[in-house]
């Protein structure tokens, strides 16, 4: 950029910040045609979307309950501006101020143009669309319509001065490895949203329609920005009084987030980093004399304990590894309170957390890819494989057997009845502990790569001998579990109630036994499969 560029007025800004988006926008998408396809299919689904959401508000003109839809619309449109930097820090290269620090420009300057390129997209065209159509839903007379002017400019100023200020504020977060593991569970939180817009359809179809949104709706009419839509209506009705609250209100938060924006980028920009300033680890020396900390120091000595701490780690690094662990943990308790909200909630759906829990011990080699060479160097023996396999297996049981208890603990207090907690529990125990001997199994036998780029979780050609791996271990692990339900069938038809607590020790025994089982017959298998599974959890 030239110095009569970096020094020009803030207006002459504009066109150099849009054009730099797009030219932005344009190489990233001529990176790969997959990058193509996938903005194109997202952008027409999102509008296509948009367009049914903008025919139905406007299909709701004239009811007497559209403003309190219209206001719960825009809270949450509001909110997801909010949480999208959070969560697609990649989605667009402006949102790193970062970037712009050498420059000549002061954060006022900054401020008018970047504000400006944000009002450039899908997204902001696609909420344009939906204030509009929101105010065509409540306005009613020439004065509503000149509030509901005011109202679409201030949402969408609004809605796209919070994602800039929260970006801004988040710069560090989203440019470390933590903000990366979190665009990376960005999906367990959109499916969890999903389900909950989903139940609270089906609720609001059995409450009697819009009418159970009122209560909702006068609490949030009054938190900017949906404070605009409610003026909308106020003004419609005669309450000129109240309209200009609504407006005051949301001018006021938008003045606010300008403020805090302009904070954020002074601050950005002037204070020093790894790139100005050379980071000093204060903390190292202290911690290569103490040793491990916390939970390390309470794992057992040896390779058991070392290859536990590893595979935590893992857990917690890795992204690949902290996705698969996060959908289990979130899915396994997000499916007994989905059940439970849409009306035909059962204890046994509890068993969800075991399941998709003891589902983590498969393919438990190809979660270290080709670093597997240095796990194999060290496997010597049987025994030497049994000790991997069972560490890996005592780091899931670590977080699995707490999980399992608490989830179905919770399902019993929440949708009862307490007299299946046995049943239940005890399964549950037999059904992680079968699943982790299968996948000690299937590890060995079915090995497969998860590649560490992409979204992908299984290596080109390899995606038969996954689906083999975890049908054919779980179909084994039902078969497995089967004794303890045929006990508890059992007992329920001899009518002795009364004994069925003998489930959650035969469990719990039942569980780690076939647990050991699985183990040992694993690992004569493994070691003698070493180049195999190298070369098999290689390709990606």
């Amino acid at each position: 950029m030239s110095t009569e560029t970096a020094l020009a007025t803030p207006s002459s800004l504009v066109p150099v910040f849009i054009r730099l988006k797009l030219t932005l926008l344009r190489n990233g998408l001529r990176q790969s045609p997959g990058r193509t396809a996938a903005f194109i299919i997202s952008a027409l689904g999102g509008l296509v979307v948009a367009a049914a959401v903008v025919i139905a508000l406007v299909a709701l003109r004239g009811n007497p309950h559209a403003a309190a839809l219209v206001v719960l619309l825009t809270g949450m449109l509001t909110l997801g501006w909010a949480v999208m930097p959070l969560f697609f820090p990649t989605g667009d290269e402006t949102l790193d101020p970062t970037r712009l620090v050498m420059l000549p420009l002061r954060p006022r300057q900054l401020i008018r143009a970047l504000l400006v390129t944000s009002l450039v997209g899908v997204g902001p065209l696609t909420t344009l669309a939906l204030v509009a159509s929101s105010v065509v839903a409540v306005a009613n007379g020439a004065a509503a319509a000149v509030v509901g002017v005011l109202a679409v400019v201030l949402v969408v100023l609004v809605c796209v001065t919070l994602a800039r200020a929260v970006a801004a504020a988040s710069t560090r977060l989203l440019t470390s490895r933590r903000g990366r593991d979190l665009a990376v569970l960005s999906g367990l939180f959109i499916a969890l949203g999903a389900q909950v817009v989903n139940v609270a359809g089906q609720r609001l179809g059995r409450a009697g329609g819009l009418a159970a949104l009122e209560p909702v709706g006068e609490v949030l009419r009054w938190i900017p920005p949906a404070s605009a839509l409610s003026a909308v209506d106020d003004s419609g009705h005669g309450s000129y009084g109240r309209a200009a609250a609504g407006l005051a209100l949301t001018v006021l938060a938008l003045v606010l987030l300008l403020w805090w924006w302009q904070r954020t980028l002074t601050t950005l920009m002037t204070s020093p980093d790894s790139s100005t300033l050379q980071a000093v680890d204060k903390d190292g020396a202290r911690r290569s004399g103490d040793g491990e900390r916390g939970l390390a120091r309470l794992l057992p000595e040896g390779r058991t304990g070392t290859v536990m701490l590893r595979t935590l780690r893992y857990a917690w690094r890795d992204p690949k590894s902290k996705m698969s662990w996060a959908m289990a943990l979130g899915i396994g308790l997000m499916v007994p309170i989905i059940t439970a909200a849409q009306g035909n909630g059962t204890i046994y759906t509890s068993f969800s957390a075991s399941a998709l829990l003891g589902m983590q011990m498969y393919n438990q080699f190809g979660q270290d890819t080709s670093a597997f060479w240095m796990v194999a160097s060290t496997i010597a023996s049987p025994r030497d494989a049994h000790e991997e396999l069972r560490a890996r297996a005592l780091s899931l049981a670590l977080v699995a057997v707490p999980y399992v208890t608490l989830v179905v603990v919770g399902s019993a207090a929440l949708l009862g009845p307490w007299s299946a907690f046995p049943d239940v529990y005890g399964i549950s125990l037999g059904l992680l502990g079968a699943l982790v001997a299968t996948g000690a199994m299937a590890s060995t036998l079915f090995p497969y790569s998860i590649p560490s780029e992409g979204n992908k979780n299984v290596a080109p050609g390899q995606a038969g001998i996954a689906w083999i791996s975890l049908l054919a271990g779980f179909l084994t692990a039902a078969v497995l579990v089967s004794p303890l339900a045929g006990l508890m069938v059992w007992l329920h038809v001899a009518g002795s109630a009364h004994l069925l607590w003998v489930l959650i020790p035969a469990g719990a025994v039942y569980g780690v036994g076939i647990a050991a089982l699985g183990l040992r017959v694993a690992a004569p298998r493994a070691a003698a499969r070493l180049p195999e599974i190298l070369a098999a959890v290689s390709k990606g």
